[in-house]
Parts: structure tokens; sequence; C-alpha cells
């Protein structure tokens, strides 16, 4: 079972570790409707992680793909997960919804996040 790591710093994020070293490390905007709030987004980080480093509060409680608390509609972007399957039905993948908690992006992405907060 992983365990989630809690992240302080922006360097302590963005070092090359197993939870989150990738192929390509860039860095991607954020934008979270309906407020259009921007924050940086690594693709070496989930982006309630990248939301966090840069004080942007987004819902959340597992951090693992499991609770769907953050369940976001994803209305531009792409991101890929860092679990093989996360809570979300193949239906709701079709139809654009995200867990930015596991959710990393390989774009510059635009969510909203439809969840209860």
């Amino acid at each position: 079972m992983d365990v989630p790591v809690f992240l302080t710093t922006r360097a302590e994020a963005m070092a090359d570790t197993p939870e989150t070293a990738v192929q390509e490390d860039r860095e991607y905007t954020a934008q979270v409707l309906p407020d259009a709030i921007r924050f940086a987004a690594p693709s070496s980080l989930s982006l309630l992680e990248g939301a966090l480093l840069d004080d942007v509060r987004l819902p959340s409680s597992c951090r693992n793909g499991s609770c769907r608390a953050c369940i976001s509609k994803l209305h531009s972007g792409s991101v890929r997960y860092r679990i093989e399957w996360p809570g979300l039905s193949l239906d709701e993948k079709e139809d654009g919804y995200i867990l930015p908690c596991v959710a990393c992006p390989t774009s510059d992405v635009v969510f909203e996040p439809v969840g209860d907060t």
C-alpha cells in the first residue's frame, strides 16, 4: 500500500524521488473554475500537490484516488494518472472527469471541482 507523501516546499516536491519521478519534468499552468484561479502545475506532481504548493485550496480527503472528494470536470488539457485505475468509472473518464489528487498534468489544464467541498 502506498503511503501519501506530503510535501512542504516546491524544491522538496520537485526532488527526483520515486514518488515524483517522471520521464520528463515540465511545468504547466492549471486554471481552476469558476474563479479562474491559476497555479503552477509541474508534470511530476499531482494537480492537488501543485495547488497546495501555491496555496490554492481544492477539495480533497484521501489523496490516493479512492474517496472522490476532489472529483473535477476537465474542461481542457490532459492528465496522466499515478495509479493504474483511479476511482472513476470508464464513463466518467470518457465524460472528462478527473481526480486531481492522483492526476498529473501533461499539458496546461482547466478544470472545475464538482464534488462536495
